[in-house]
């Protein structure tokens, strides 16, 4: 596994986290950001959340980079 697998694995992962809709999966499990109290963001399911949160706020940048790996795979084969 090279350098090149690891980046596009990290890529899918951010796509299935900003993918995640805090409505109908989310919310039902209570992982949502508004049910995290100043103290409880510091363990590690706040921290999850938080990840969750950040991936899907950055969903343009994922887009461009998704993008981008694309145009790389077509041509490189």
């Amino acid at each position: 596994m090279g350098f090149w697998s690891l980046l596009e694995g990290l890529l899918l992962f951010a796509n299935a986290l900003a993918i995640l809709n805090e409505d109908r999966f989310l919310g039902r499990r209570g992982w949502t950001l508004a049910e995290m109290s100043r103290d409880r963001r510091n363990t590690l399911k706040g921290q999850v959340i938080g990840l969750i949160h950040a991936c899907q706020f950055l969903r343009l940048p994922l887009i461009l980079f998704n993008i981008i790996i694309i145009v790389i795979k077509l041509f490189s084969g």
